[in-house]
């Protein structure tokens, strides 16, 4: 690959970590994914071809990463002596608000959101990681959108 790393990173790094995001859920695991993801597009970038699609390539990456991390989260159960700090419900802390609702949709929706509109895949490549037709990817990404929108209009205060 032509291109140097450092630039690679600097194009999409965001893109990447709101895949991460998306997927994990905002927190350190979205930040390991994100972090794994490059050291080994490091590790492959001297043979990539020049021709690659970069963005989609390390949004790939980015997804096994956080498929990696996700079966280790149900492999190893973390001992603690210390109660988790309750949820705030307090709704003034922005993005961690909308990340909260995008992984409360199904799955099959969340990973349509992430990989096309947060990851920039077609629908097409967007299938071929999730399993099924562009059409119902299309579909499943439409649905999980509309369920977002509606959730904040749902919030929105004077509605109506």
């Amino acid at each position: 690959m032509e291109l140097p790393f450092d630039h690679a990173v600097e194009q999409h790094g965001a893109t990447v970590l709101r895949v991460c995001r998306a997927v994990l859920g905002p927190g350190a695991d979205a930040d390991d994914a994100w972090s794994e993801t490059f050291l080994s597009a490091l590790k492959a970038w001297p043979e990539l071809p020049d021709d690659t699609n970069t963005e989609a390539w390390l949004v790939r990456v980015a997804r096994r990463k956080a498929i990696d991390i996700t079966r280790a989260r149900a492999r190893h159960a973390v001992p603690t002596d210390e109660l988790p700090e309750q949820a705030s419900t307090d709704q003034t802390h922005g993005d961690n608000d909308v990340w909260s609702e995008v992984a409360a949709l199904p799955e099959r929706q969340r990973l349509a959101i992430a990989y096309h509109y947060l990851g920039g895949l077609p629908h097409a490549e967007t299938a071929e990681l999730i399993g099924g037709s562009a059409d119902a990817v299309r579909r499943a990404a439409a649905d999980g959108m509309k369920k977002l929108r509606k959730s904040y209009e749902d919030k929105e205060p004077n509605n109506g």
